[in-house]
Order: structure tokens, then C-alpha cells, then sequence
């Protein structure tokens, strides 16, 4: 079945359209695509969907619509998350979306979230990684974190992400130590409330899912421009992953739209979400050793949400 996955996060909107086989369980990428239409763009602060937001958004909605016939697409599934969730004017967007495309997006809540964005990263996964398996996907509003082995058995979504964090906090260039640990101490405090429900001192395998970690993945590995295949499965040691996310949290904008491989949708929030990657990092790896065991390294994964929504579309339709 050709299906439609469309994510509407806080920064970026993106479709994939995948011929889907439910019987074999298997995915086939027909188009894959993101564009940075900052949606969240000013929600932490006002609670509402700024009226350029929306106009970027609703234009790539058009495009991806336009797709969506061109390619013969039988079922879509829409998915709008953490910043539509916290819009007082959400119905605007989604009355907007409905008019573009003929289906009625979905709100989807941060637990929905997590175990979708489990099922896409865990289905992709080569066997020689060892489960439970603990998925992070971090956005630009929220960030999920989800232990489990072929199902998610505990998860949590966190108010924290690559642009609530910058607009919050990381406004300088590069930000000061004052933004940098007022931004740490919101991040610490939203894992403590994350970890209380989810044992992440099981985890045997670390994903990590979306652009802001697939971005410190590519700065990690050297890479001069932007390649997902290279990107997706790649397993870096630890200590490099948070020198990465040291060195992009430093940089300023000039220096970050130097980088080949940084979409320049990214530059003004990737310092924010390295930030959170690399105090995950090290409060997961500390949990663990903590634990008595070990976790040396952390797998990137270019399957993520979308898949899941993918599946689902199939699974409806």
C-alpha cells in the first residue's frame, strides 16, 4: 500500500510517502523530504501560532499535497506534535491543513509520540544491537525518551527541544555560560522528572533519532556535506558524540553556516539541541554505569517517526 507520513514538529515539517508491506513488514522509500517552516516560532513565550508560521507552514502543506497526487497515494496520515499541542489558535492550523489535503490532522500526545518514534527506529535496526533499547527523538518543542525490547515498556516526553530552548534561553552568539547553565539546569530538570518513570539504567543500546542528533552525528563523523547513508546506523563512541555537541554548542552562526553538512534551517537552534543530546548522553551513561554496566557508544538512526506513522497509515488504511 502507497501511504503519506506527514510530521509537523515545532521546526520542520516533513513527508514521507513509502509503499508499505504489512505482511512482510517493510517500508520502501518512494519520497523523503523535510523543510524548516518553524512552526513553533515564539509558542513558548506567546502560546500561539505567529501568522508567518503558519503561512510557511500551509505552503509546504501545498507542496506536499501536490506530492502526494503525483506519486498515487492511497491513505495519508498527518501528525502535528509539541507545538501545536501548546497553541491556544491550534484550530486555525489544523482547519488549514484539513482544506489542503482532505484528511483531519491528528494532535498527537508525547507518549503517541514516543512509541511511534520507537517503532520506526527499532524496525530499522540491525540485530547485532543489543535491546532494551532506549530511543531519544528530540525535537524542536519536546523530547522523547523510550525503553523498551520490541515493544515501548515505559516512556516520557519532555518540554524540552532545540528551539523552545534557544528562544528561552540561548539567544546569544554563541550564547554566555549564564544562558548556557539557566538552559542545563531546564534540561536537568526535565529528565529528572523523565528518568522517576522510565529505568533508563537498563538500556543497552542508545538511538538517537532526528535532525538535531543526525546533524551532531555528521559533525562527529567529518563529514564535508550531508549524507544520510552514512549518517543513518552510525555508531559513535560516546565521548565523541558529546565533544560534538560541545563544540556546535560554542560555535557562532558564521561558523555553524560554514559547516557543509548543516541545513541553514538549523543554524540558530542546533546549539540548543546539542545541548540536550549531550546532557542526555551523560545522564543516561551515568545511570547505567551507575547500574554496573556500560555504554560506550550511541547509534544514529535516519528511521524515525515517520516510519511509524507510515505503518500506521497502512495499518488504517
Amino acid at each position: 500500500m502507497r501511504v503519506a507520513a506527514i510530521d509537523c514538529g515545532t521546526n520542520s515539517i516533513r513527508l514521507l510517502i513509502a509503499d508499505v508491506d504489512l505482511a512482510a513488514g517493510t517500508l520502501t522509500d518512494v519520497v523523503r523530504t523535510m523543510t524548516v517552516v518553524r512552526l513553533g516560532q515564539g509558542v513558548d513565550r506567546t502560546g500561539e501560532f505567529a501568522a508567518e508560521a503558519l503561512e510557511r507552514t500551509f505552503a509546504a502543506t501545498d507542496v506536499y499535497a501536490a506530492q502526494c497526487r503525483e506519486h498515487g497515494v492511497e491513505a495519508i496520515r498527518f501528525v502535528a506534535t509539541s507545538a501545536t499541542r501548546d497553541a491556544r489558535n491550534r484550530d486555525v492550523f489544523l482547519e488549514g491543513i484539513e482544506a489542503r489535503l482532505g484528511v483531519v490532522p491528528e494532535v498527537i500526545s508525547g507518549a503517541e509520540e514516543a512509541a511511534l518514534s520507537f517503532r520506526g527506529a527499532t524496525g530499522a535496526l540491525d540485530a547485532a544491537h543489543d535491546a532494551p533499547f532506549l530511543v531519544v527523538d528530540l525535537g524542536g518543542g519536546s523530547t522523547e525518551v523510550v525503553l523498551g525490547v520490541e515493544q515501548p515498556e515505559a516512556a516520557h516526553s519532555m518540554d524540552v527541544g532545540c528551539v523552545r530552548m534557544t528562544e528561552r534561553h540561548l539567544v546569544g552568539d554563541p550564547p554566555s555560560q549564564e544562558q548556557v547553565a539557566a538552559a542545563e539546569a531546564d534540561v536537568h530538570e526535565a529528565i529528572d522528572m523523565a528518568f522517576a518513570g522510565v529505568p533508563v539504567e537498563q538500556t543497552r543500546t542508545l538511538v538517537g533519532l532526528a535532525g538535531t542528533i543526525t546533524t551532531v552525528t555528521a559533525h562527529a563523523l567529518g563529514l564535508p556535506e550531508y549524507d544520510r547513508d552514512s549518517i543513518n546506523g552510525a555508531i559513535i563512541d560516546i565521548d565523541d558524540a558529546i565533544r560534538a555537541c560541545d563544540e556546535l554548542l560554542a560555535a557562532s552562526r558564521v561558523e555553524k553556516s560554514a559547516l557543509g553538512f548543516m541545513h541553514p534551517g538549523r543554524v540558530d537552534v542546533i546549539g540548543a539541541g546539542a545541548l540536550v543530546w549531550r546532557t542526555v548522553m551523560t545522564r543516561v551513561r551515568d545511570a547505567v554505569v551507575a547500574a554496573g554496566g556500560a555504554l560506550p557508544h550511541v547509534v544514529t538512526s535516519e528511521h524515525d517517526i515517520l516510519d511509524g506513522i507510515a505503518f500506521s497509515a497502512a495499518e488504517r488504511g
